[in-house]
């Protein structure tokens, strides 16, 4: 059941949260509505009477046994050409286009590119809102690559926003995958490309319409069947033509042909880019090669390549499968040829540590896997601020919210996923005494659901070890504000700090990394802010503070002028004059580098609650707010029964239950306990959505915005 709803008086740029009305969702033990709308003071008050008669929602966009939002793709060209955009696809677009980053991805340096493809695609990352999933699938080591395509074989596959919101985070390009296959995929083909342009441009122009409106990348073109002459002849037009509206439509878009089909139209790989593949290469932004080559298929390329030579994604399976170099936990091997000759690399279903090895060790595998590939794969930096983590891995055995336990269980959710930081081991050379480990860890979390956990070994003729977490290239303004959340656990005389490195620019001065309290590193002089910023009031008051769950908070003012911020580091100082070695385990919960800017938030009513439930509620909430100034809505609600009318409200104080995370301005609830109307009075429950801004800072709970619906049982 929805419907929309007016603006608040209270909200200036954003709507309360409605529930609107063109699918009024009718299942058994769900309620269909006759409506109005009140005003109960700055709350949208919506009165409803309970119906239980069935109305599905569209199969596509809902998982039929829970009701909750999923992503999709499209089997048939037909499916396809069909599409248009509809009020249940805003579910899947991602929260904003990708995030700065440097080197561009334009930029002539050799990439990586990872192609995700797993036991088929769409498992427990299409749920668009999470899932209680205990032990999925998770990738974090976004630094080291480029591009990221969510690959399966459905004919287009549409990657799920909460990978796009995960690698855009991170600077990351998305690509879906337009496949076609065996005899079926010939006649599709046939179908659009053995006739006129119009045929062609049609199937190119929804291609470019799907990528504009979910906001991802382009398209991994893949055409795995033969092709007749008249089909592969309009092949590079349709492929120049795709590009090239793309490009205009989708800043930064990329359109990459696989390796398959030849000039001639048969289905031949090739294992490189040559004179029978090469129009296909001219006709759009880069070649992935198929997987059976060796080091002299790379040494042809070069003349092949020209200056176009980090175009070239040579294809790499780590599942070893045919006749390759390296794969599994030699894939190595693979990425040492192909930087050796100057080309961008592409790594196929590096979930092989998922699928094949054990998943207990998952992390572990992990971690090892990318290791090992850690000395060819350049990273790329954040160059915007603010710049706030932390570290959550978007699941979790439990939520945790500011240190405060929320819920209790296993979830999943890629898009709550934080930006997160360089995973590295490094042992002192000679001796091997001394070294420093990261790894992401579940066991306890400041935010999210995971923490970053940092152990070590500081010999005793080494005075402190900095951990470089973050690589940045951030032009900064003459102040910025850090933050570090933290806890040693077990005995430990460690001081932890943070540290950062500027660029090598005449003009750059760096007045002093200041404390804001007196009880922080002492390698710095503590200065506290004369008159703190009113947005960092609340910030700077809990500095210094042991907070919940025996975290700490460090802050620092920065004061630079003509710089560029390159590095975030983490340091670990032994005690002076100890002559033993010095152990540390440091969890890390949070890191912030801000700024002030000027963020207004509305206000609206205060909160109100009711008792427990006995009937099940299904609705999609829409609220209207810029998604430019938030990391993420946090959803609750509040149950209750009014007893009276709706200028009454419910007795007492209640604290409001997370339902979710919302990364677009509407958010599918399903089968929500509600308790039932008495026969004098109205059931009610309220939602109240929390923006989550970028720089980290809690909004007041008076200043969610709210909405609040009234319901009634049938008269009998």
């Amino acid at each position: 059941m929805e419907a929309a709803g007016p603006v608040t008086r209270a909200a200036a740029r954003k709507r309360a949260p409605t529930i609107p009305e063109e699918q009024r969702e009718r299942r058994p033990g769900r309620r269909r509505p006759r409506r109005r709308i009140e005003e109960e003071q700055e709350v949208t008050v919506f009165r409803e009477v309970v119906s239980f008669t069935a109305d599905p929602l569209p199969a596509r966009y809902y998982d039929k046994d829970t009701t909750k939002p999923i992503s999709f793709y499209f089997s048939s060209l037909e499916e396809l050409l069909a599409w248009t955009p509809d009020v249940e696809d805003s579910f899947n677009v991602a929260l904003e286009p990708s995030e700065c980053r440097q080197p561009p991805l334009s930029s002539q340096r050799p990439r990586t590119l990872l192609c995700h493809d797993m036991m088929g695609g769409y498992l427990d990352d299409k749920f668009i809102q999470g899932s209680t999933a205990r032990s999925p699938y998770c990738f974090y080591h976004w630094q080291s690559i480029d591009v990221f395509v969510y690959f399966s074989h459905h004919t287009v596959t549409i990657p799920p926003v909460g990978w796009t919101n995960a690698a855009h985070r991170h600077g990351v390009c998305v690509l879906g995958t337009f496949i076609t296959e065996w005899k079926e995929g010939g006649r599709l083909c046939e179908a659009f490309l053995a006739g006129d342009e119009s045929s062609y441009r049609a199937v190119a122009d929804q291609l470019v319409l799907i990528a504009q409106f979910f906001r991802f990348d382009g398209w991994l073109i893949n055409i795995e069947n033969s092709l007749s002459l008249a089909a592969v002849g309009n092949m590079p037009h349709f492929l120049r033509y795709l590009t090239t509206q793309l490009h205009q439509r989708v800043p930064g878009g990329l359109v990459l042909w696989y390796d398959s089909v030849v000039s001639s139209g048969q289905l031949k790989w090739q294992d490189e880019l040559n004179q029978h593949n090469w129009v296909f290469f001219d006709s759009c932004d880069g070649f992935f090669t198929n997987y059976n080559w060796r080091e002299e298929h790379l040494q042809r390329m070069l003349g092949q390549a020209g200056e176009r030579r980090a175009d070239v994604y040579v294809g790499v399976d780590v599942f070893a499968r045919g006749n390759v170099v390296g794969g599994q936990f030699h894939t190595h091997k693979s990425l040492e040829l192909i930087r050796k000759h100057g080309f961008s690399a592409a790594l196929f279903a590096p979930g092989w540590v998922y699928e094949c090895l054990e998943k207990k060790d998952f992390f572990q595998n992990q971690d090892k896997f990318w290791a090992l590939l850690e000395r060819y794969l350049p990273t790329h930096s954040i160059c915007s601020l603010p710049f706030v983590t932390s570290f959550c891995l978007g699941m979790g055995t439990r939520r945790v919210c500011y240190g405060q336990e929320e819920a209790v269980g296993p979830w999943y959710h890629p898009s709550a996923q934080e930006i997160q930081p360089l995973f590295a081991e490094h042992r002192r050379e000679g001796d091997g005494r001394g070294w420093v480990k990261t790894h992401c860890c579940l066991a306890d979390a400041w935010n999210g659901g995971s923490s970053l956990l940092i152990r070590g070994e500081i010999p005793p003729e080494v005075g402190h070890v900095a951990v470089r977490l973050f690589s940045l290239q951030v032009p900064v303004p003459p102040k910025v504000f850090l933050s570090l959340v933290y806890k040693l656990e077990g005995p430990s005389d460690v001081e932890v700090a943070l540290e950062l490195t500027t660029g090598d620019v005449g003009s750059c001065h760096v007045g002093g990394i200041w404390t804001l309290n007196a009880e922080t590193s002492s390698r710095h002089s503590p200065r506290p802010l004369r008159v703190p910023p009113t947005k960092l009031a609340r910030w700077v008051g809990h500095c210094g503070q042991q907070l919940r769950g025996g975290w700490v908070q460090r802050c620092y003012e920065v004061s630079l002028r003509g710089c560029v911020l390159r590095d975030l580091l983490v340091s670990f100082a032994r005690p002076p004059g100890g002559r033993e070695e010095a152990s540390f385990v440091c969890r890390l919960g949070e890191i912030q580098a801000v700024t002030v800017s000027r963020v207004r938030w509305q206000r609206a009513m205060p909160e109100e609650e009711g008792p427990p439930a006995r009937l099940l509620l299904g609705c999609t909430l829409h609220w209207s707010y810029l998604l430019s100034p938030v990391r993420c809505f946090r959803v609750h609600c509040r149950t209750g029964t009014g007893g009276g009318s709706p200028g009454g409200g419910p007795p007492g104080p209640e604290k409001p239950a997370l339902l979710g995370l919302a990364f677009v301005n509407q958010y599918r609830i399903a089968e929500l306990p509600v308790a039932a109307a008495g026969p004098s009075g109205d059931g009610r429950v309220e939602f109240l959505v929390e923006p989550v801004p970028k720089e980290g800072f809690l909004v007041p709970q008076a200043e969610w915005g709210r909405a609040a619906l009234l319901y009634s049982m049938p008269h009998t």
